[in-house]
């Protein structure tokens, strides 16, 4: 179990999270509202943005620009009650057969029982590189921030800036890394109940609908690409740009190893049944 300290030190980090909010961007300015007939929604001049989801359709929104890495975070507010069967999807993805993908999944639950927070990583169309966390939190009580960092070197996956997965660069082990693709970031709330909730045996209960989950507090420092050019010149990349070679420090890897400990629920790369051939390559590293 987690040490005494751990409970002060997220609230610290909480607390820190609220400040840096404070200098989000207008989420109208920033992602276009692209399908679900009305149910997508933006409201408080657009500071807040929600997506729905009835028997008829669910929602989905995506980001005007693109992105060739970035440190990416958003406020998510989570369906409440029973969700079960339902997806909250928020990820950054490129187009074409070959694709990219860093992908956050929230996979809904029956009243009571935990959301499963569910990562992947995609790079040239190859995926299956999934870890499943539960939260120390109830996500639907409030809003968290869920971040991205993307570099060269490395993906952090983090959860109100504490670190719960890092994908790194494995190049030179012949593993394919998401760094020529520049990506949009999506998000969309729709139903899954053939596979999400217990591998689907609790389906998607319709008189709950609609189901809704909310969106604020939106930030990037990243790298925009527009007209095959991207915004980060080798001039910036070393002053205003530092998270391009942002590294997990002592503390952070700390924070990291005690959420895999502590609540990661299922991770590719102790799956040996699944890879009867052997893991992985990038499983082999620390």
């Amino acid at each position: 179990m987690a040490s005494s300290t751990a409970p002060f030190m997220f609230l610290a980090l909480t607390l820190l999270t609220s400040f840096l909010a404070l200098t989000a961007a207008n989420l109208s300015q920033d992602f276009d509202i692209t399908w679900g007939d009305g149910r997508g929604k933006m409201a408080n001049n657009g500071d807040l943005l929600s997506l729905s989801l009835d028997k008829a359709s669910g929602s989905g929104f995506q980001s005007k620009n693109e992105f060739l890495f970035g440190k990416i975070d958003m406020q998510l507010k989570l369906v409440p009650g029973n969700s079960a069967g339902t997806v909250t999807a928020y990820y950054l993805s490129s187009k074409g057969s070959a694709w990219d993908e860093i992908d956050f999944e929230f996979l809904g639950n029956l009243s009571g029982d935990p959301y499963i927070l569910h990562t992947n990583v995609f790079s040239q169309g190859k995926g299956n590189r999934e870890q499943q966390f539960y939260l120390w939190f109830d996500p639907t009580a409030d809003f968290h921030t869920y971040s991205i960092l993307w570099n060269p070197q490395r993906i952090i996956f983090s959860v109100d800036r504490t670190p719960i997965r890092e994908f790194k660069n494995s190049e030179s082990m012949g593993v394919a890394f998401p760094k020529n693709q520049p990506m949009r970031i999506y998000s969309s709330l729709w139903n899954a109940d053939d596979w999400a909730t217990r591998g689907g045996l609790v389906k998607t209960d319709w008189s709950q609908a609609p189901f809704t989950a909310s969106y604020r507090n939106f930030k990037a420092d990243a790298c925009i690409w527009s007209s095959g050019a991207s915004s980060c010149t080798s001039s910036s990349s070393t002053t205003t740009n530092s998270w391009l070679s942002q590294e997990l420090d002592t503390a952070n890897r700390d924070r990291l190893k005690w959420v895999q400990k502590n609540y990661m629920i299922y991770n590719y790369c102790t799956d040996a049944k699944r890879f009867p051939q052997g893991l992985p390559s990038e499983c082999n590293t620390s």
